[in-house]
């Protein structure tokens, strides 16, 4: 591993070099839900990137998928517009939970569907990294994806935005806040023209998505609070269908302008806050319901969550919880979630789950906790998981946590018998469900120390991680049927344990007091139990940016690279061979300017040298790509 990785080290050597930095680099307190409850980044032992809504905005990322792409142990694979797989540190992609303001955004069954989830309106995304199955269960089995939007801060404010480029996006923010409460109301309509995802010069496959947020809170008494939040998208898409008896990547992905769908999304929550004791002690219950919809025409699936908790903080140090330093909470919840492919089927799970926070003079901080699930389906479930976090005088941190987590079948790979063929006349594909399949579990440590650079002007984290999955879920061939033209599949938990482990290294520097640095860089090794490279999961990615202040202070420029090596994947066609991918490297470029106070003007140049680059065999990714667009805050 060390040769492979010397040009990465090379990269952050160069990264860390004797530049006359101007400014002192400085962590903001940005807590995170990295816990039951919120916590400090800068005391969280669990290894976690925050990007702000200005670094978005800085950077001009427009997708969600985009803010991820440039992330420590993140992977990101796309076969086709509508379909981006978001994996972390060699796991599935169902084996990172999404949240959306702290809800499930997956409807409670298999994966989330990255696609044209756009930034707009975002203040920020939280990314976790390795098991978090003790605050968010099953599903967060390699990482957590925390997705949170904007919402009231102090008195009124509003902005408008608007761009063009290959299609168009406008977008709408107002929200207001007294003294006892606040409300927000944000807007997006995003459409995207698309691109021909077969590569060979076919019809562009378009994307249209409208996204609706409210968030309220009121303070009925000095004690009790009240929380509502609402979210609602609607996508229309265009889809094109694969060729299950193509022998080439040109006979695989077929062009057909007539094959449109739409996803549905609905995410609501309302809670309610208790203080008691001074604040040493607070009570909340909350109720959150997601439906996730998807209708291809000829196949329409409906799957909805809900989930009632409990939460109690007890601050042990005499303090309030929002500032204790020794914190205990308890977690009851109880969830239930449905599919409309299986309505004979249903999932009920009762969880409990304690947790410890403390903070000490002398550095350290600790986390720790244990959940177990009380499943209708399955065995039931135990999970765990601890923190360490120590700060040196000289600003060094050593961080390090170790957990486990598991993550339970979909009613897919459960339940489901069919699964026809996008294309008609191509061959299809049965999938006959295995109801005896068993949860997938994981088990996992890292460890890793962030260094102050250059005096303080930049900060560098490296941290190695290693995790071991049992009962890997994988698809098995069961036979051909010639008379019907139809590969019957079935689902089975594989035998022995499918390893990954890796380093990741995180970067930023102030180079001066108009120049800002960034770097991001993961190397992965992720094995099936028989020692073959699990597939869509590079072992090289390496990200460089660089922001500059320009126009005496009303603006600045960035520019960001992007280069994925290793990356196998397998070919659905032929003799299914699984090989690598060529190499990707990438150049994005963004511009801001302020042409008042209120009023600023922005541009995106994406994959600005056009290079052809592929995630997945058979799918090409964009290429370049511009666009401008105003933004007016009042």
């Amino acid at each position: 591993m060390t040769r492979q990785t010397l040009w990465a080290t090379t990269a952050l050597v160069a990264f860390a070099s004797p530049l006359a930095a101007q400014d002192a680099f400085e962590l903001d307190e940005i807590f995170v839900s990295g816990a039951l409850t919120p916590t400090d980044t800068t005391r969280l032992g669990r290894a976690v990137t925050v990007v702000t809504a200005e670094e978005i905005a800085t950077r001009g990322l427009t997708s969600v998928q985009e803010v991820l792409r440039a992330l420590p142990g993140v992977s990101v694979s796309s076969a086709g517009s509508s379909l981006t797989q978001v994996r972390m540190r060699g796991g599935e992609a169902n084996h990172v939970l999404v949240l959306i303001d702290g809800v499930q955004a997956a409807g409670g069954d298999g994966e989330y569907t990255f696609s044209a989830l756009e930034t707009a309106n975002i203040e920020r995304v939280e990314v976790l990294r390795g098991p978090q199955s003790v605050a968010f269960g099953s599903g967060a089995s390699a990482g957590v994806i925390n997705i949170i939007t904007r919402n009231s801060t102090g008195g009124s404010r509003a902005e408008v935005a608007a761009s063009v480029g290959n299609g168009y996006e406008v977008s709408i923010f107002a929200a207001e806040r007294g003294e006892q409460g606040g409300l927000s109301f944000g807007a997006v309509r995003s459409v995207d023209n698309g691109y021909d995802y077969s590569g060979d010069g076919g019809e562009k496959d378009y994307t249209n998505r409208l996204t609706y947020t409210f968030d309220a809170d009121y303070q009925v008494t000095d004690s009790l609070t009240l929380e509502f939040s609402l979210r609602n998208s609607t996508e229309d898409y265009a889809l094109d269908g694969s060729n299950g008896s193509a022998t080439s990547a040109e006979e695989y992905v077929v062009d057909d302008p007539d094959t449109t769908a739409r996803r549905t999304e609905l995410l609501a929550r309302l809670a309610a806050r208790l203080d008691m004791m001074d604040g040493r002690m607070t009570h909340e219950l909350a109720y959150e319901y997601t439906e996730n919809e998807r209708d291809l025409g000829f196949f329409a699936t409906l799957t909805e969550a809900t989930v009632l908790d409990y939460q109690m903080d007890f601050a042990l140090d005499g303090l309030d919880t929002d500032s204790a330093d020794q914190l205990a909470t308890l977690y009851i919840s109880a969830e239930s979630d449905r599919s409309s492919s299986n309505p004979d089927y249903g999932r009920d799970t009762v969880s409990y789950a304690v947790e410890y926070k403390g903070s000490y003079a002398n550095g350290l901080d600790v986390q720790a906790g244990m959940r177990f699930d009380d499943n209708t389906q399955f065995a039931d479930s135990t999970v765990w998981n601890t923190a360490l976090s120590y700060t040196f005088a000289s600003g060094i941190r050593l961080h390090g946590s170790a957990g486990t987590g598991v993550v339970y079948p979909s009613y897919f790979e459960l339940y489901d018998n069919y699964f026809p063929s996008f294309t008609p006349g191509t061959s299809n594909s049965q999938y006959n469900g295995n109801p005896d399949l068993t949860p997938e579990r994981n088990r996992s440590f890292d460890i890793g120390i962030e260094i102050p650079v250059m005096g303080g002007a930049g900060l560098v984290d490296i941290t190695y991680f290693n995790e071991v999955l049992q009962d890997e879920i994988q698809t098995e061939f069961v036979s051909y049927d010639g008379d019907t033209d139809t590969e019957i599949y079935t689902f089975s938990n594989q035998e022995g344990e499918s390893t990954r482990e890796g380093v990741e290294i995180a970067g930023e520097l102030a180079a001066s007091d108009r120049l800002d640095l960034r770097l991001s860089y993961t190397y992965l090794d992720a094995r099936n139990p028989d020692g073959s490279v699990e597939i869509r999961r590079p072992k090289h990615e390496l990200s460089l940016g660089a922001t500059l202040d320009t126009f005496n202070g009303r603006g600045d420029v960035s520019a960001d690279l992007r280069h994925v090596s290793g990356n196998f994947d397998t070919q659905f066609w032929g003799s299914y061979e699984t090989l690598e991918l060529p190499a990707i490297t990438t150049v994005d470029i963004a511009a801001r300017y302020d042409l008042t106070d209120t009023v600023s003007l922005d541009a995106q140049v994406t994959n600005l040298f056009d290079n052809t680059n592929s995630d997945t065999w058979g799918f090409a990714n964009r290429g370049r790509e511009m666009s401008v667009g105003l933004k007016a805050r009042f």
